[in-house]
């Protein structure tokens, strides 16, 4: 049976088993989530290390190594914004937050207080500065950022590793076989980890039916539809752009890719699904390893636009549950910040809340009202996750096309 079968049917029996186990019972079976996502982290630092170093350097030529790089980061920067607007725009016309009493909700939500909760809304109320953001990309230490997995430092020291080693040119080259063959290593590591993806599936999703219940999910479920139907327009744009810039059918590519996308759902990381997603995307899509080792960790760590819609929906949320009416100044802030939120969010479960505050700031919103939206964060970073690196390897595989690298043939292929 293909993997893909196997990771379903732990995702429906996790279903199953999170509904009609006894909720203690039923959040034990995490642990295999847990296991599972441990053996991920294990490994995933050295292997984005090694995956965009031996990306960037197997590109010849300094050229097409920029030409490469603006493209991508431009697509990801683009996507962003235009996911920003999705979202407020979503959040307009649907309006999550009319007739929702912002200061009920918000004394239901600390009624219901516990250690895990203090510690997440601590961290949602940190104040990060634009010039703080700026000045932490830059690692001090590269072995320190590695340990405390800062992946936005380890993609600078990367990327300017790769550029230094190119410019040293064939003094170079015995340097560069070492950095293929780690690549290498790592990625046959991940095959071998990933067979127990079923099992890790099935934990989370157990655990994440039975702590969340359905009474939070009814008390907020004009917020859920929103992101939902937000998300689902993101997710058909993605062909789209897939079938004008590209210029193939989509259809091959939402196929190919289910896989990678249940293991986001179901794990809410996407720097746990790069190593699939990668994978996935030269083995069955066509996309070529150069170009692949290199866009994709860099889209993981700068290209979420499930996050960035998500934070559009939840300011115009807030907005409209506290009666604050919005300006166009307003508007603009929050296509800055949720786009700067969206690329700082660390890509782990409810990343998304530390930058909350950032947004709700701009806006002169009470940070208070986060404690609101977290009782369904983790049901909507499924989500949200899965969008994310959807747009990641459709942003590569495009990208790939336009330098000539994708292998039509095998992305046309029959396989499933």
């Amino acid at each position: 049976m293909k993997l893909w079968k196997q990771v379903l049917i732990g995702l429906c029996l996790g279903v199953i088993a999170g509904i009609t186990l006894e909720k203690d019972v039923a959040r034990e079976l995490k642990v295999f989530g847990t296991i599972f996502m441990n053996l991920i982290k294990m490994v995933i630092v050295p292997l984005i290390f090694f995956a965009l170093l031996s990306g960037i350097t197997s590109i010849s030529g300094e050229g097409n190594f920029t030409r490469v790089g603006i493209k991508g980061f431009s697509a990801y920067i683009l996507t962003a914004v235009f996911a920003v607007l999705i979202g407020i725009t979503a959040g307009h016309f649907l309006e999550p937050g009319k007739g929702v009493n912002m200061k009920e909700l918000i004394q239901q939500s600390e009624t219901d207080n516990n250690k895990a909760f203090t510690e997440t809304l601590a961290v949602a109320k940190t104040e990060k500065s634009a010039k703080d953001f700026l000045i932490e990309l830059i690692p001090t230490n590269p072995i320190k950022a590695m340990a405390e997995d800062k992946y936005l430092q380890i993609i600078v020291f990367t990327i300017f590793l790769g550029v230094v080693i190119n410019m040293v040119g064939d003094k170079a080259q015995p340097l560069k076989d070492i950095i293929n063959s780690g690549a290498a290593v790592f990625f046959r590591t991940i095959e071998i980890i990933i067979k127990l993806a079923p099992l890790g599936v099935f934990g989370y999703m157990a655990f994440s039916i039975a702590d969340q219940g359905p009474e939070i999910l009814r008390s907020l479920a004009r917020l859920i539809f929103t992101v939902l139907f937000a998300c689902l327009v993101q997710y058909i744009i993605f062909g789209f752009l897939i079938a004008f810039f590209a210029r193939v059918s989509p259809f091959p590519f939402y196929r190919k890719i289910f896989f990678t996308q249940s293991l986001a759902f179901s794990t809410s990381s996407s720097k746990a699904t790069l190593p699939t997603a990668m994978t996935q995307l030269q083995d069955r899509l066509g996309v070529s390893k150069t170009n692949s080792n290199f866009l994709m960790p860099l889209g993981v760590c700068i290209n979420m636009d499930g996050t960035a819609i998500y934070l559009g929906i939840c300011a115009l949320f807030f907005a409209q549950g506290f009666g604050i009416d919005l300006t166009m100044q307003n508007y603009m802030m929050l296509i800055l910040t949720c786009t700067l939120g969206s690329i700082g969010a660390a890509g782990i479960p409810s990343g998304s809340i530390i930058f909350m505050s950032m947004v709700l700031g701009s806006i002169g919103i009470p940070a208070e009202g986060i404690v609101v939206i977290l009782g369904v964060d983790r049901v909507l970073d499924m989500v949200r996750t899965t969008i994310n690196i959807t747009g990641d390897s459709a942003i590569t595989l495009i990208v790939d096309k336009t330098e000539g690298g994708l292998n039509e043939k095998l992305y046309y292929s029959k396989d499933v």
